[in-house]
């Protein structure tokens, strides 16, 4: 089996080398980047199972990274960055890295961030294939991944998707926040409802504003989501 590998991307050479250190010393396969170019020709080139990103760099700062990479790739992003308002957090999860942590950080907590999000991966590639299932004009294929509303194809990111077959997998039972955030992102996650939200207002966003009933994902107040679609159907 080949070694996990992580693309470090940040200009600071002494943060580069002390968690090139401690993440090699835990077994995985390290690359670096010290600037955005470079981080998307490693990606590329090399490719990572996942990436640490900063955000404050030279030539493409990490939010243009994150633009750019995900025009072709939806491997796993953490966010690492001296700006921690939550606007910035919002910003770089909406658009596509799958976590972020605030310098200074604990480098255990970014350890275990990893292994999160490498157990979200697994847990992705090991669902059972079934589908695709209609709700109304939105149909989700599980065999080959993908979302059609009406006849348009939509794209979703990696984490969308987990999000949303968790919800038709699970379509017409109430699924509580804290049961999606433990399934999409792992137990750390189970009380950061905000996240949640963010990610569920991004599915919506996509899904629910091409089809014709625009009310496919429901909340239920200080509870959870339901997927709901009377008239749902497994195809052929």
């Amino acid at each position: 089996m080949k070694d996990f590998c992580i693309l470090l991307v940040d200009d600071e050479e002494r943060i580069l080398n002390f968690l090139r250190a401690k993440l090699k010393a835990l077994g995985y396969k390290i690359i670096v980047a010290k600037d955005g170019i470079d981080a998307l020709e490693q990606v590329q080139a090399q490719e990572p199972d996942m990436i640490v990103l900063d955000l404050i760099m030279p030539k493409m700062d990490g939010f243009e990274v994150l633009r750019e990479l995900r025009q072709f790739s939806s491997i796993p992003v953490i966010v690492l960055s001296a700006r921690g308002a939550d606007t910035d957090k919002i910003k770089g999860l909406s658009l596509g890295a799958d976590d972020y942590l605030a310098k200074p950080f604990n480098p255990d907590e970014l350890a275990a961030r990893i292994e999160a999000v490498k157990r979200r991966l697994k847990s992705a590639q090991q669902q059972k294939i079934t589908g695709p299932l209609s709700f109304g004009d939105v149909t989700v294929n599980f065999a080959n991944r993908s979302v059609t509303v009406g006849n348009e194809e939509i794209h979703l990111t990696r984490l969308e998707w987990l999000l949303l077959s968790e919800l038709a997998r699970n379509a017409g039972r109430l699924m509580l926040y804290e049961e999606l955030l433990t399934r999409v992102w792992g137990p750390e996650y189970r009380s950061d409802v905000q996240l949640l939200r963010t990610w569920i207002s991004r599915l919506r966003y996509k899904v629910e504003a091409r089809a014709k009933s625009p009310s496919l994902i429901r909340n239920i107040p200080k509870t959870g989501y339901i997927l709901e679609q009377p008239a749902l159907q497994r195809q052929a």
